[in-house]
């Protein structure tokens, strides 16, 4: 059965997010990446796999190692659905500290 998947299921996972703030800052092997988890080898590599078919990772082969990179074009999704939302709460903070400042005198 071959499911789509997309950015936001992906990032639901708290084990996938963690990779990703890994992968961030630079380029991991599978051992690398796994060997920050208390969880088996293949746990991790089903999760590369979801972040890989979802495009927020690519794979590079060097040498008999494969590398994972951090894809930031694709969080780019993320962050156009986010952003009304921070605006509006940013709107809404805002009123809210003109509110009390006015009744703090």
């Amino acid at each position: 059965m071959n499911l789509r998947r997309d950015v936001f299921q992906a990032i639901a996972d708290p084990t996938r997010r963690t990779i990703l703030l890994l992968v961030a800052s630079q380029s991991m092997t599978a051992g690398a990446i796994a060997s920050n988890f208390d969880t088996a080898r293949p746990t991790v590599s089903k999760h590369l796999q979801i972040l890989t078919e979802c495009e927020l990772l690519t794979q590079e082969q060097q040498g008999r190692e494969m590398y994972y990179h951090f894809n930031p074009k694709k969080m780019k999704e993320v962050a156009d659905f986010i952003q009304p939302f921070q605006k509006m709460w940013d709107d809404r903070f805002n009123k809210l500290e003109s509110i009390m400042k006015k009744h703090k005198k």
